[in-house]
């Protein structure tokens, strides 16, 4: 009889409380007030859903208690919807904005006595035992109630039964992007309370709030929630000084945070540029997914030019730059694209990081016997994009790039090979000397081979480079001297197929190449004019051009035919 009793009590306050929610809404009169009792009464009413299914509440007589308490409570909040319903006013503003602050609080207090109860042990944990992940086939309404279910025990468990709620949180996220979707969307304030977890004294909490937050980051559509629930903030200590996953969750979360330069002055105003350097510098004592994590922040907030000159002051390209030569090569490889990143859009930046290092770090990852990815080689060779000087074209050449460079372009993957002949024609299009030391280095024929390679970008790359490099005369002496060069150049425009780029630098190779009356004798001897002959029917400009000068050359040789046998 005494159980009814309770249990009735029990459902007169959970049916009170949901219409004291509803009818807060209408208030206008003080509204931040009634946002603030709102949302007490709301994390009041879950509480009291899950103490009800875990049964436990008519078996203490405490509880009885707090359940009498609360009632009480509840029927001053009905007043005082009433009150504030009335225009007048009803005793005077200062009166009921006191009479809000004093419910407020004592919502507050039975919040935290509910919870006391419950981590006490007077609340059994049944609940979060026979309480099972629903199926695959679940509804929608199934999830939702599993969900509530979970932060229920959120916000009234004691610690351990936080961190199973948390991992079970975790799990579904992961597992089905409803999960995510109802959490971030449907589940009142459940994001902000995520975010409350980050600054528990409990490093596990910590570290597993942020796993959960983690997945929601991934979502470009939620990110927004964390950042204005506060995350930032508490994420900076734990990136300095949580749990070793507790970091790299962390860093997670900022490296999507600030992508798109975004939230970089909220991470620097909470010393996050500071944090992030120091964890860069000390690369010995953390793991390489975090520096990789703080390398890849570093890189989004230095695509802001207020930012990147931040940094700069804050000391990150003598960091960067000695990251560059660490032993662990991710490490190295995020510390490269982060001052490619940064040097790439400031010319002051790009001359300190060229100046002070970079150059040494590029030339030992392209070392044939060095045990480098490809990956490392990919980074390295795309950070000589960077280079625009003649002087630091010349430090780099005299460093042995080009010789390195040679081995990729004959024994390099393909992608390796794209990037190898994208630098090394970008840099023979820059520097007169780099031409040359190409040509001497026997780059020439190596790349007509390549003009038959498998892979189209190598061809067009390689047909660019060609081009690139005959600018120079002696570059294009040897080009025709050799007895294969042009016949392999005309054999491939015959095989390439459209309007495409490839064809345009063959036939400004070949448009060279007829300046002479040696490279026009290496054309006509190749027994493929009739490709030319049908791309100047077809007016395309450059192949009749080189048609012009071949027939300029026969014409020539016809006259003189003629007056010999005159």
């Amino acid at each position: 009889m005494k159980e009814e009793r309770e249990m009735a009590c029990l459902r007169r306050a959970s049916q009170l409380l949901g219409s004291l929610v509803s009818s807060s809404f209408s208030v206008r009169c003080f509204p931040c007030k009634w946002q603030l009792i709102r949302s007490k009464l709301e994390q009041l009413l879950s509480g009291l859903a899950a103490a009800a299914d875990g049964n436990f509440l008519s078996r203490n007589s405490e509880v009885d208690l707090l359940l009498k308490s609360m009632l009480s409570t509840f029927d001053d909040i009905e007043s005082l919807l009433l009150r504030c319903g009335d225009e007048s006013c009803v005793g005077g503003k200062l009166l009921l904005r006191s009479d809000l602050n004093g419910v407020a609080s004592r919502l507050g207090l039975h919040n935290e006595r509910l919870a006391e109860l419950y981590a006490s042990g007077n609340a059994t944990r049944s609940r979060a035992i026979v309480l099972t992940k629903p199926s695959s086939n679940a509804s929608l309404e199934d999830i939702r109630f599993y969900v509530r279910d979970l932060f229920s025990r959120l916000k009234i468990g004691d610690t351990s039964m936080r961190l199973l709620a948390l991992d079970s949180l975790h799990e579904v996220l992961r597992e089905d992007d409803e999960y995510v979707r109802i959490v971030a969307t449907d589940t009142a304030d459940a994001v902000c309370l995520l975010v409350s977890f980050l600054e528990h004294r409990d490093d596990g909490l910590r570290e597993k709030a942020a796993g959960v937050l983690l997945v929601i980051a991934e979502f470009d559509s939620y990110k927004g929630l964390l950042v204005a629930a506060g995350a930032i903030g508490p994420l900076i200590p734990i990136l300095e000084k949580g749990t070793e996953l507790g970091r790299e969750r962390a860093a997670g979360i900022l490296r999507r945070l600030t992508e798109n330069s975004d939230n970089g002055w909220s991470i620097s105003a909470h010393g996050g540029i500071t944090v992030l350097l120091k964890i860069c510098s000390d690369a010995a004592a953390c793991r390489k997914e975090l520096i990789g994590l703080a390398c890849q922040i570093l890189s989004n907030l230095g695509s802001a030019e207020e930012m990147r000159r931040f940094m700069v002051e804050e000391g990150a390209i003598p960091v960067l730059l000695q990251l560059t030569l660490s032993k662990e090569e991710e490490s190295r490889i995020q510390a490269i694209e982060c001052l490619h990143s940064m040097a790439s859009a400031d010319n002051g930046i790009r001359q300190i990081v060229v100046g002070e290092g970079l150059i040494a770090s590029i030339t030992e990852l392209l070392d044939p016997c060095s045990p480098c990815s490809s990956t490392a080689r990919e980074a390295a060779l795309k950070a000589t994009e960077l280079l625009h000087s003649a002087d630091s074209i010349a430090v780099l050449m005299s460093s042995g790039f080009l010789n390195r460079a040679l081995f990729f372009v004959k024994h390099g993957g393909v992608s390796v090979q794209e990037l190898v002949l994208k630098s090394v024609s970008r840099l023979c299009e820059l520097s007169e000397e780099c031409r040359k030391a190409m040509g001497d280095a026997g780059y020439m024929t190596e790349l007509v081979s390549l003009l038959e390679a498998k892979s189209a970008g190598v061809r067009e790359k390689a047909a660019e480079t060609i081009h690139n490099m005959i600018c120079a005369q002696r570059n294009r002496r040897r080009l025709i001297q050799d007895d294969h060069d042009v016949d392999r150049i005309m054999r491939s425009l015959d095989l390439v197929d459209g309007n495409s780029a490839t064809r345009k630098h063959l036939l400004s190779v070949l448009k060279a190449v007829a300046e002479s009356n040696s490279g026009r004798r290496r054309i006509m001897a190749s027994g493929c004019v009739h490709c030319l002959q049908r791309l100047a029917e077809a007016d395309e400009v450059d192949a009749r051009k080189v048609m012009k000068k071949l027939s300029a050359r026969n014409r020539f040789r016809s006259i003189l035919n003629g007056f010999w046998s005159y």
